[in-house]
């Protein structure tokens, strides 16, 4: 069986402890036969001292890359962050392009080919993920590497009108075509670039998403929406039930009710609009306050970056407001929390809420939606309200499906949702967990690798 070798742009190695189900999934790919990650190190160094530092364990190579201050600053802080994580969500107003910024992208990109491919070895087959590292494969076949690429795409894509905003963005997704195939969340993210292929390209484009470059080049766009590792969330949920930490958080509630959010500070999570729909609900549902309140979890980052700031600050006056407002002695709307907890306690939080607020303006996937799901006990789950900007709308069709940008919708749904029989509470909920049972991230894994062998 020929060696699978994993590109990112951060590389999770064991003794870190991750507990992100992407991490578990590619290790467990790569211990099965043998295999490579490579990525960058995380540390930035002085110019002429970047090297890249090898380790080993169970089967799996890692080769970390460090990167100098300015390799750092335009490729990952300005094009990846910058311009293209704006667009790939729909929010080009936010686009800060610079030239500087692209050709560090760029650079950074034919680094990571050089290196990696002094590492490759006969039959190796190459999978790259996500936005970081879109000109990847395109640098390889540059360098002469014949190997099976696959690239898949963590994060929505917009439609062609929407893509052709970024200056020269021919010169950068059309590089997509030196894959052997491509993955995408979803239908609408597939469709998206068969339409960019077909409208820009001037490509030949199938129904099954075979793409012909008018030079002959030929690749595959599919969709595989990514899941989780449902049992383990499920089985973490169920210990973390009995957990100091759960047990803190039910005590601080006095039999009131729970809804919780958990996202990364971004302006793509559609968190103001949430703090401003969970007050409205207050306002228009008297007969719930110091009955409900809301956790909202949402650890910061990417500090340096102005626009990530200025969130920050709109959410802790949203909060404030909000509460000042209609905060008793002994209850708080809005438990705003600005720290990160590890996967077995935030399953814990997850199982004894009642409500699920998964609200982004736009989101590739969103595995909280699912993990929270996984996570709910059955004989009493709560309910999941889901924006449809969500990829996870698509799968887990039995939430209750809002407008994130409608706050007299996520009001509503709040009302439905605490108001919601336990029969369809139950029926809702397990229809979404045996769906989450069959497409779990090893049935994403699997399907993937198999389709990129067939490429």
């Amino acid at each position: 069986m020929s060696r699978l070798v994993v590109v990112s742009n951060r590389v999770a190695l064991p003794k870190e402890a991750r507990a992100g189900g992407l991490a578990s999934a590619m290790q467990a790919a790569l211990a099965e036969h043998g295999g490579l990650w490579f990525g960058w190190s995380g540390r930035t160094v002085a110019d002429g001292e970047r090297g890249v530092h090898r380790e080993h364990a169970e089967r799996v190579d890692y080769a970390l890359i460090d990167l100098t201050r300015a390799d750092h600053d335009e490729y990952y802080l300005g094009f990846a962050n910058r311009t293209l994580w704006p667009l790939l969500h729909f929010r080009p107003s936010l686009l800060d392009y610079r030239r500087s910024d692209f050709a560090g992208y760029l650079r950074v990109n034919r680094l990571f080919a050089t290196e990696l491919a002094r590492l490759l070895q006969p039959g190796d087959r190459i999978w790259i993920h996500d936005y970081h590292l879109i000109p990847l494969a395109a640098e390889l076949r540059r360098l002469g590497v014949a190997a099976r690429i696959g690239f898949f795409l963590h994060v929505p894509l917009p439609p062609p009108a929407m893509l052709t905003m970024l200056p020269h963005h021919e010169h950068l997704f059309a590089k997509l075509a030196a894959c052997d195939l491509v993955g995408l969340q979803g239908t609408g993210d597939r469709n998206a670039l068969l339409d960019y292929f077909r409208s820009e390209m001037r490509a030949a484009v199938d129904a099954d998403g075979r793409v012909r470059m008018p030079g002959g080049r030929c690749f595959r766009a599919l969709a595989f929406p990514i899941g989780i590792d449902t049992a383990k969330v499920a089985g973490q949920a169920r210990r973390a039930a009995r957990s100091t930490a759960t047990q803190r958080l039910v005590t601080s509630l006095e039999g009131r009710r729970l809804a919780i959010g958990v996202d990364r500070l971004d302006y793509s999570k559609g968190l103001p609009q949430r703090f401003e729909a969970f007050a409205l609900f207050l306002s228009r549902n008297p007969e719930w306050r110091s009955r409900l309140s809301f956790l909202q979890i949402a650890p910061p980052s990417r500090e340096e970056v102005p626009e990530y700031r200025e969130l920050r600050s709109r959410l802790e006056r949203l909060a404030g407001a909000t509460n000042g407002r209609y905060a008793e002695p002994d209850w708080v709307p809005i438990r705003y929390v600005n720290r990160s907890f590890n996967q077995a306690t935030l399953a814990g939080f997850y199982r004894i809420a009642d409500i699920g607020l998964v609200t982004p303006l736009r989101d590739g996937m969103n595995l909280v939606a699912k993990e929270f799901v996984a996570s709910q006990p059955p004989e009493d789950p709560g309910v999941l309200i889901l924006s449809s900007f969500a990829g996870a709308a698509e799968e887990l069709r039995q939430a209750i499906i809002i407008n994130p940008i409608d706050a007299d919708d996520i009001a509503e749904s709040l009302v439905a949702a605490l108001t919601m029989p336990l029969a369809e509470r139950r029926e809702r909920w397990q229809a979404m967990f045996d769906y989450l049972g069959r497409h779990d991230i090893a049935a994403w894994r699997n399907a993937f690798l198999a389709a990129l062998e067939d490429a």
